[in-house]
């Protein structure tokens, strides 16, 4: 794993790297999947607790420390038939099962928020067990591809996507190649349980984020290869405009404590060609990127880097593990109880 900076001006796209060059690769470990595959999204709890992340045979789990390892959080549905789904890394069997993508807590009340591709927009209390449906339509149009979410921590509102109308999770590819733009952003407010469209005709709608501030969403559009903003306070409200245009696919993009921003670029499997791609990007509120991160073969498909006490966390939609990366990784290490794993040459750059 590799971040670079660069003191020199380095064209990337329409982008410009400003920073120092340098290796991060003192560490890298990988935290397995109990069974299933595809490590989306992460989340902490109220109690900082965590993390939290949905798989591919539907559901979500929680990691409880190195002596107890995951645990099983939540189900999507009472139907989803767990002789069928559990531990199935079976894309076919989604539609059936569920497929948990975007996480994200309300920190006030310990909910869960789920964007579930198949089943819409879910929620579940802090002790977990079967989540509840909040959402499955807007206007009368039903979700077909619910996909990235962020909650408001002030308010309790949950932004989040559908990424098409036309087409679902399993045709993704389809979705990717075809020029759909019947994507959306809405908005669910839990206190009224409405839930109102914000932007339409978007490109593959995907993983969204909300300023520090709250003044304006991040969204990704990943067929267009770019970020929106889309203004929810000032002079520019209810407007948006290209934020940053990037060489890659977008997927998930997550908020740090600088108030700066992670993209995971999901360019696909592990094949040469892409194993020198850069494979996330952080940048500040003025679309200025500091940092990329390469992944030299190690990781394919990532869904998503978070960013928290200094670590890393690597997701991956196809992976049966979640990454973890940072130069001095001690303090989160800490917390997930990782600090006296043995760190052997095949994890590390």
């Amino acid at each position: 794993m590799r971040i670079l900076k660069s003191v020199f001006v380095l064209c990337f796209s329409l982008l410009l790297f400003i920073g120092v060059t340098s290796e991060a690769a003192n560490t890298y470990q990988q935290i397995p999947l109990p069974s299933s595959l595809g490590p989306e999204s992460f989340a902490f709890d109220c109690n900082g607790e965590g993390p939290y992340t949905g798989v591919g045979d539907g559901r979500v789990f929680k990691w409880q420390g190195p002596s107890h390892g995951w645990a099983e959080f939540a189900v999507p549905s009472i139907n989803r038939p767990r002789e069928v789904c559990d531990g199935s890394t079976d894309p076919a069997l989604e539609t059936i099962c569920g497929r948990p993508l975007g996480v994200q807590f309300n920190e006030k009340n310990c909910t869960l928020y789920i964007a579930d591709a198949y089943h819409g927009l879910l929620e579940v209390g802090r002790n977990g067990g079967v989540a509840r449906l909040v959402a499955s339509t807007a206007e009368g149009m039903p979700f077909r591809f619910t996909n990235g979410l962020d909650v408001d921590q002030s308010n309790g509102i949950v932004y989040f996507t559908d990424s098409s109308v036309s087409y679902q999770r399993w045709q993704h590819l389809e979705l990717f190649t075809s020029g759909d733009s019947t994507g959306r952003l809405m908005k669910y407010d839990p206190s009224t349980g409405e839930v109102m469209v914000l932007l339409r005709g978007l490109g593959f709608a995907n993983g969204v984020a909300l300023s520090r501030d709250a003044s304006y969403l991040l969204v990704a559009e990943t067929s267009r290869l770019r970020i929106l903003r889309y203004w929810l306070e000032g002079p520019r409200a209810k407007t948006t405009a290209t934020f940053l245009q990037v060489q890659g696919a977008p997927d998930n993009i997550k908020r740090n404590e600088l108030g700066e921003f992670w993209v995971a670029l999901n360019n696909g499997r592990s094949t040469p060609s892409f194993r020198r791609e850069v494979m996330a990007l952080r940048f500040d509120g003025e679309a200025r990127v500091l940092e990329a991160l390469q992944g030299d073969g190690l990781l394919e498909s990532v869904s998503e880097v978070k960013e928290r006490n200094g670590i890393l966390l690597v997701g991956s939609v196809a992976m049966p593990f979640v990454g973890l990366t940072h130069a001095e990784p001690i303090s989160l290490l800490k917390t997930l109880g990782l600090e006296s794993v043995c760190l052997s040459s095949q994890w590390i750059l």
